[in-house]
């Protein structure tokens, strides 16, 4: 075991080298920031090509009050009645607009989908230039998808709702244990998602799980202490007054993004520091660089 561990432990310690180079070569807090306003520019936009795509297929028609509350109670630590009241106010003034109106907000949205390609992209040290057909197919297949893989994922979330119900009868807790994790099993996914289809390479799915598991930590561990920062200490309130929603969403987006590309990068240092054909050579360039 002790020879075992000595073995680990210089892979372990060139991990961290390589691991802590890239996130300052990369500048994650810049892209983080950055993919923060592109967000709350695009935000509207894509929730309201969401509820549309979704209110043309019957099953998802009445989810769409559980989707609203899953998302904001779960992935919105703060003012998330305040902020779910605003964006329902924005979507409905945003679907009265004509055609035209409506396709800009649509470019604005796959403008979103753009800036996360390049950046994730460039995080793997790949090229995010495609044909400009391939391109637009692949972000038209992520807005359209996406809506029908976030309602079949409320729909499984009530299933799950029925299926804890029955077993608290019988193991009390489990089924409160079931529900609390659902929103971590749901960003697990997505990240894992993220990690795997966004770059354009092959990644391996072993180091994009351990990614995802890391930015889910992350992601969970960030929104107690974000929750624990502005319920105790709410000078955003008395700053800010009715208007401290504004810099506390875009501040909670923002640490969002933080994790993404934190999980990210670990997941490419993984592939640089263990991969065996990149293990000697590629961590001591990106460590040295």
């Amino acid at each position: 075991m002790q020879e075992r561990w000595k073995q680990v432990q210089p892979q372990l310690f060139n991990f961290g080298k390589v691991f802590i180079a890239r996130c300052r070569q990369d500048n994650i807090a810049m892209s983080a920031g950055h993919l923060a306003y592109v967000t709350l520019l695009s935000l509207v936009p894509f929730i309201m090509v969401t509820f549309t795509i979704m209110s043309a297929f019957p099953a998802f028609v009445s989810v769409r009050s559980k989707l609203e509350h899953f998302i904001f109670s779960n992935f919105v630590p703060t003012a998330s009645d305040v902020v779910h009241q605003y964006m329902s106010e924005f979507v409905g003034n945003a679907s009265q607009m004509g055609a035209i109106g409506i396709l800009s907000l649509l470019m604005v949205a796959l403008l979103l989908i753009s800036n996360v390609d390049k950046t994730l992209n460039r995080i793997w040290r790949t090229q995010s230039d495609r044909p400009i057909v391939y391109t637009f197919a692949i972000y038209w297949m992520v807005i359209t998808l996406t809506p029908m893989l976030i309602g079949s994922s409320v729909i499984v979330s009530s299933y799950l709702v029925g299926i804890a119900a029955f077993a608290e009868e019988y193991t009390p807790g489990l089924g409160t244990f079931l529900l609390s994790m659902v929103p971590s099993f749901t960003a697990m996914l997505a990240f894992l998602i993220l990690y795997m289809v966004v770059p354009n390479r092959r990644v391996n799915a072993v180091h994009a799980l351990l990614g995802a598991f890391i930015a889910t930590l992350a992601f969970e561990g960030t929104k107690q202490v974000f929750t624990l920062y502005v319920t105790s200490f709410p000078s955003y309130q008395l700053i800010y007054g009715a208007l401290a929603v504004v810099p506390i969403l875009f501040l909670w987006v923002y640490l969002s993004w933080i994790v993404v590309l934190l999980g990210a990068e670990f997941t490419c240092s993984i592939a640089d520091t263990f991969d065996s054909h990149r293990a000697e050579d590629e961590p001591r360039k990106i460590a040295e660089e």
